[in-house]
């Protein structure tokens, strides 16, 4: 792809007047599932406006992509939790910035028409900066696992996701994801309770903040998915 088309993009946090182009894009990406509504996206902007970014085409201004995530006391959780659950079905209030160490990825997605042309990685590229410069342990989210269902009548989805942190399956979400330096901790079947594709399953990843992270912040770690970890 033209440097030049990549250059085009630009990420800036997201604004009401995103709104409708961030619901239509959802519309687009999860089709079986109900959209993000404007009454969440506005919640999102009232408990968190730093933590929410859309992906621009310049000059035209059309939103080409969005990033929602809110910081969590991850202690709180299991690894075996909902997005539901840790999201407050999707209205953020589980935001918890005095206590919480962790930024949780709730969403990135990138309109399909424009998928290829690097508004994922400035989307991660812009999360990462907020979780170091406001100083976060780490980025922890859900990965859909988008490629499951194919397989799904012949492997577990623990199988599945090891083969494709081998390579040796490629995931639409997955793979993107482990090309960003994610790390798989977890495999959840609890994830989504509605989506046909990944059939509610979805690998726990985590991304480090090396410049804040201790030893002991490695540790812990559910030991039955040990053999996940690169």
């Amino acid at each position: 792809m033209s440097p030049d088309i990549r250059a085009e993009i630009t990420v800036v946090n997201t604004r009401p007047e995103h709104f409708e182009r961030i619901i239509s894009i959802c519309q687009e990406v999860y089709p079986s599932s109900k959209p993000w509504s404007r009454e969440q996206l506005t919640s999102h902007l009232t408990v968190f406006p730093e933590g929410q970014f859309a992906a621009l085409h310049e000059p035209s201004g059309l939103v080409v992509g969005m990033a929602a995530s809110l910081i969590v006391l991850w202690d709180d959780y299991e690894f075996d939790h909902s997005w539901r659950e840790i999201t407050d079905e999707g209205m953020f209030n589980t935001h918890d910035p005095e206590n919480g160490h962790t930024l949780y990825g709730a969403e990135i997605i990138v309109d399909p028409a424009w998928q290829g042309r690097g508004i994922g990685k400035k989307l991660y590229q812009a999360r990462w900066d907020l979780c170091e410069r406001l100083g976060l342990l780490r980025i922890r989210a859900g990965a859909r696992l988008a490629g499951y269902l194919a397989y799904s009548s012949r492997m577990t989805a623990i199988e599945y996701v090891q083969q494709v942190i081998h390579g040796e399956i490629g995931d639409p979400t997955l793979s993107f994801q482990l090309k960003q330096g994610f790390h798989v901790l977890a495999v959840t079947d609890t994830y989504l309770y509605k989506d046909p594709a990944s059939q509610g399953f979805a690998a726990v990843i985590e991304w480090v903040n090396e410049e804040v992270a201790r030893p002991e912040d490695y540790l812990g770690r559910d030991p039955r998915f040990a053999p996940l970890n690169p």
